[in-house]
């Protein structure tokens, strides 16, 4: 396993040669916290900071432009996002239901990564697919429709990482 310590480090590495690359000015700044969330997974305080000054600009600055957009995240998420739609299309049908499945399957709660890491649920308002509900979308591009609360555990399987033994 690899040190948490050299992990992060490589990390921040990895983040200030980007920087380098593309220039470290404050108009930059979006395209640095996607490439930070992409390598961090997620915008913690100490990235804000590491990006507020590579940037010399106010950590406030940075923490603003993190906390206005919702494709940035300064909480852990999963390595597989499962989003469950609870807009009124897919409510109507049994998305709440759907939604406490996942939950309990996984032993976790909304938006928090499972023991492991490997998985996070996300109550979401609408996922463009009304005529399928109840819908859920799994990481970026795997739609569910018509779901039923027993169809859970099954898609949970597909995405398990195979453990080492």
């Amino acid at each position: 396993m690899p040190d948490l310590c050299t992990t992060g480090e490589r990390l921040f590495k990895e983040l200030d040669d980007y920087i380098d690359s593309i220039g470290a000015k404050p108009d930059k700044l979006i395209s640095v916290l996607q490439k930070a969330q992409e390598l961090f997974g997620y915008l913690s305080i100490e990235v804000q900071q590491h990006i507020a000054d590579a940037l010399n600009i106010p950590v406030s600055q940075v923490y603003g432009v993190v906390t206005f957009y919702n494709f940035f995240s300064t909480k852990p998420k999963g390595k597989v996002q499962i989003k469950v739609c609870l807009g009124t299309a897919c409510y109507v049908k049994g998305g709440d239901r759907v939604l406490e499945r996942f939950l309990e399957e996984l032993g976790t709660k909304p938006e928090e990564p499972t023991k492991d890491g490997q998985f996070s649920v996300h109550p979401v308002r609408c996922l463009g697919a009304c005529s399928m509900a109840p819908v859920v979308l799994v990481g970026e591009k795997d739609f569910y429709g018509r779901i039923k609360p027993d169809m859970v555990p099954r898609i949970i399987e597909k995405y398990r990482e195979v453990k080492e033994r």
